[in-house]
């Protein structure tokens, strides 16, 4: 069972001692991101993007801590986008994309191999380009020469999971731009404010009790965490903190989105890692609690459910009222189990303002299990092991 050094949650030289590389005062910059995401993007030429005829289909490529920002076009576009938006990690691109295509290629360090090789490839084949990542870089250099837009981002990003709206921000004003999304200029203030928002929130001098963060810090410390998503949007979210509590706070986490993921979901409640232990929640067997850890061994981690739920649809549809009675069907079945559920919900607001305030508290969330695990959340020397015998390919 891991052990979470409550006291070191609520006294900030502790945590400060421990962020080696200052997370959280990063992941607390998201809501100027955006305003300087705006302003570069703009300088940048974003509005060349739209010039002359929409695209026949867009390919986004991004990966490792930028991958999100793929998943979260690919979401945004699905429901109205007159033209397909396919995402890619790498090579190889469709066979089908041409000069009528445009292209997106993200990587924060502009020197990601995939990213660099879509971009590579789609400018031999003519294919219109966008590009967000640092200046100076060969994703820089490839956009540059093909005669597409390049945006950079700024100084001092030194990670992709901490300069998320960085890399985003562009691709929205893009999207937007091209008719594929709805997000007006007007809404991105209102996105950096939801952000600084939970900034002030998630603060590291915010005790554990009124900090949304840190809660969710230490209720997931002792669970095998699913993260579920009550939809589309907050499916996009769950990827993010599964990938988050894996990359920042080493926990493996799977993840999932509703309706689909359900019966996956409900089936672990008959695992080894609820009450009922596989004899069914009927059965559940409560905790004993004079056992000894030493005699009796340790006790395993109980099933951890994160619910990530969407602002209620208002007014409600046949459909939204549908999915809620799913997701509380759900949340019953998993107490019942003996799984130990930890909920949030987003705010109203435009879908993107919603996103960030779910995707925000569960990056401060993860890192807070970091540092309380005595775990860096910023350097893995496993990773950095990977990348010197893969030669830095990573």
């Amino acid at each position: 069972m891991p052990y979470l050094d409550e006291a070191c949650l609520d006294d900030p030289d502790e945590l400060a001692r421990r962020d080696s590389r200052d997370t959280l005062r990063a992941l607390a910059t998201a809501g100027a991101q955006v305003r300087e995401a705006v302003t570069l993007s703009t300088e940048g030429g974003i509005d060349r993007v739209s010039y002359g005829d929409r695209p026949r289909s867009v390919v986004v490529a991004a990966l490792g801590g930028s991958a999100v920002v793929a998943d979260v076009l690919e979401m945004l576009a699905e429901p109205s986008s007159p033209v397909p938006v396919t995402v890619r990690r790498n090579l190889p691109i469709p066979g089908w994309v041409g000069s009528l295509d445009l292209v997106i290629a993200v990587s924060l360090s502009g020197r990601a191999e995939g990213p660099v090789a879509v971009a590579r490839e789609a400018a031999r084949r003519g294919a219109a380009l966008l590009t967000v990542g640092a200046e100076d870089s060969p994703l820089a250099e490839v956009s540059h020469r093909a005669r597409g837009v390049h945006i950079g981002v700024g100084h001092g990003r030194a990670s992709s999971r901490t300069s998320l709206w960085s890399l985003l921000t562009p691709v929205l004003m893009a999207g937007d731009s091209l008719g594929l999304i709805d997000v007006p200029a007007s809404v991105l203030p209102d996105v950096a404010r939801r952000l600084d928002e939970q900034a002030e929130a998630c603060r590291p001098s915010s005790e554990s009790f009124v900090n949304p963060a840190k809660l969710i810090a230490l209720q997931a410390a002792e669970t095998v965490p699913v993260v579920l998503g009550d939809g589309a949007l907050a499916g996009v979210a769950a990827r993010r903190a599964a990938a988050m509590l894996a990359q920042t706070a080493r926990i493996p986490a799977t993840w999932g989105e509703l309706p689909d993921a359900a019966s996956q979901v409900v089936a672990c409640f008959d695992g080894p890692f609820t009450a009922g232990g596989g004899a069914g929640a009927s059965t559940a067997r409560q905790a004993d609690i004079f056992a000894d850890p030493f005699l009796d061994a340790p006790a395993q981690p109980k099933l951890g459910l994160m619910m990530l739920r969407d602002a209620p649809v208002r007014p409600p549809t046949p459909e939204s009222d549908a999915a809620q009675s799913l997701t509380e069907a759900v949340l019953g079945t998993a107490r019942a189990a003996g799984a130990h559920v930890i909920e949030s919900t987003a705010a109203e607001g435009h879908s993107v303002e919603r996103l960030a305030e779910l995707m925000s508290l569960t990056d401060f969330a993860a890192t807070y299990l970091a540092l309380g695990l005595g775990v860096d959340p910023a350097v893995s020397p496993h990773v950095a092991d990977l990348r010197d015998r893969t030669s830095g390919q990573l």
